[in-house]
């Protein structure tokens, strides 16, 4: 009996999510943009021909960035975030990088496919993949096969609430100037914002005072949490 599988790897994407912190917990949150960058001999563009007849498509994926994964022993039940990182459940109940496979599924909508050069790249939003993360296989979503109306979702049945977003004045001059020297695009302040919204703190800390940095696209992000909103105080 077969106990391990080689996949290849196909492609990388290349994503505003710089770190795992700020993520968000789930796909289709929020509607960043990124791409997947083909690998050869997959960046064919043939290999896509009737894709763009699909308006979402499945990305089938690898945790990379779990820490020495190999020496990880199974641990059968782990603690959601959602649940506010205290309560265990089995890792089969989760969503959890920590699963023995160590493969993620994520449901996108494609905006394009682009041949430039070499190159073949996959345009989607909405994905919640870090920066680099392997793709092993892209399959186009089917609606009335992968869309379950009556679908019961245990403790993550309802969207996370979302908080306002606040800009100190020192961090709307430091946007400012991020946007004048365009290192920074009003796509992106959006896109951060929306991110924001959505509160990636550790659900177990509840700190108003505490300062929490985070890398987004190419800045740096300081901001506090309160009861209803999230305050940026600095963008570098």
């Amino acid at each position: 009996m077969m106990t391990e599988l080689t996949l290849p790897i196909i492609g990388y994407m290349h994503s505003s999510y710089k770190e795992k912190f700020g993520i968000p917990r789930q796909p289709n949150l929020v509607q960043v943009e990124s791409y997947i960058e083909m690998s050869a001999p997959y960046n064919d563009v043939l290999a896509f021909e009737g894709i763009e007849a699909f308006s979402h498509l499945w990305l089938v994926w690898q945790f990379h960035d779990n820490k020495n994964p190999e020496k990880t022993q199974f641990r059968p039940q782990v603690r959601p975030p959602r649940l506010g990182g205290n309560k265990k459940i089995g890792v089969f109940a989760t969503r959890s990088m920590y699963r023995p496979s160590r493969i993620g599924l994520s449901v996108v909508r494609l905006k394009c496919v682009k041949k430039e050069g070499r190159s073949v790249r996959v345009y989607v939003t909405g994905s919640d993949l870090l920066d680099g993360t392997p793709i092993v296989d892209i399959k186009p979503y089917i609606h009335y096969s992968d869309a379950v109306i009556d679908a019961e979702s245990g403790y993550a049945q309802d969207e996370p609430k979302r908080k306002s977003v606040i800009w100190s004045d020192r961090a709307s001059e430091q946007k400012q100037q991020l946007l004048m020297r365009e290192k920074l695009s009003l796509q992106t302040v959006q896109e951060l914002e929306a991110v924001l919204s959505l509160d990636p703190r550790p659900a177990y800390q509840d700190d108003e005072a505490r300062v929490y940095k985070m890398k987004f696209a190419a800045v740096d992000i300081a901001f506090t949490v309160g009861e209803t909103t999230v305050n940026i105080t600095a963008v570098e």
